[in-house]
């Protein structure tokens, strides 16, 4: 199946550097530059990007992750991480070499990191742990039931925290409205016994966007950081019809409208852009034309 929604991590200068680290942590991965600021033509504040790398594709076991190489604007946060799947079968059935799988790579991304939730046994997982790497991008490494069904190898994750606490159910269903073959695969239900306690369980969402596999919560820890431009999602789209449909339906912030990027009614950031874009944007002054749009006209390039 075709990746249509491709997460892209914002990255300060240093986007080359972050997607070879990922290939190094991660089995089956490759890190390429697949697009370059132009050497000229660039407006003042991008001038010192001129021939520069503009986006990394990391790809991890087939999950396409992209690195875009800008200035220090925006970073990521916990309220989108990455679930790592890690399938004994994956490992000719054999546990102790998934478990030992999982613990390299917690310590190499714990490496300058940021421990989010002790690595250990839970209630949903033998083995899970979250961390914030060096580069402030959040990973959840869980152990699979090797008698369960498997799971995509990543799983983005939304973190409905703060003031958009219980809108979780309100977000999947408005996406899945717009990005089908959509639903809920699976919903699990957590009680939070450790501070801040609440008294009713959070509920655990898996669910499907334009066919691929997404999770959701609400959170009941205060200390989450909303959704910002530092992690977005790109959909790549079939033609201008969807483009606007899609426009139309999320945007919800002008003042964020700029080269296909936009904010929903939820803060989340997305890219809305045509399925064809390496193509368009290698026709003559196709940078500048790119930089003068909000939502993106294919004509106009």
């Amino acid at each position: 199946m075709t990746q249509r929604i491709i997460p892209n991590i914002w990255c300060d200068h240093n986007a080359e550097e972050v997607g070879a680290f990922y290939a190094s942590v991660f089995d089956r991965t490759t890190s390429e530059v697949v697009a370059r600021y132009p050497d000229r033509g660039l407006p003042e504040f991008q001038s010192a990007f001129a021939g520069q790398p503009l986006t990394v594709d990391v790809t991890i076991d087939g999950y396409r992750i992209t690195l875009i190489n800008a200035g220090a604007e925006f970073a990521p946060t916990s309220a989108i991480s990455f679930v790592v799947c890690v399938d004994p079968r994956d490992f000719g059935g054999d546990e102790h070499a998934a478990r030992g799988w999982i613990n390299r790579v917690w310590t190499r991304l714990g490496e300058e990191g940021r421990v989010l939730m002790d690595i250990g046994e839970y209630r949903f997982s033998g083995l899970y742990g979250w961390i914030e790497d060096r580069y402030g991008v959040s990973w959840q490494l869980k152990l699979m039931d090797a008698a369960a069904e498997p799971e995509p190898p990543i799983i983005p994750m939304l973190v409905f925290g703060g003031p958009l606490q219980n809108r979780a159910e309100e977000a999947i269903a408005f996406y899945g409205a717009l990005l089908p073959p959509s639903g809920i695969v699976r919903q699990t239900e957590h009680p939070v016994t450790a501070p801040p306690r609440v008294d009713e369980p959070i509920t655990y969402s898996e669910f499907l966007l334009a066919g691929q596999r997404f999770a959701a919560f609400d959170s009941p820890v205060d200390r989450d950081h909303p959704f910002t431009p530092g992690i977005s999602l790109q959909v790549d789209c079939d033609g201008q019809e969807e483009i606007d449909r899609l426009w139309d339906a999320l945007s919800m912030v002008p003042e964020a409208e700029q080269c296909g990027w936009l904010v929903d009614r939820f803060g989340l950031s997305w890219q809305i852009v045509p399925a064809n874009m390496a193509e368009l944007m290698q026709r003559p002054n196709a940078y500048p034309h790119l930089m003068q749009m909000g939502r993106l006209i294919i004509a106009d390039f």
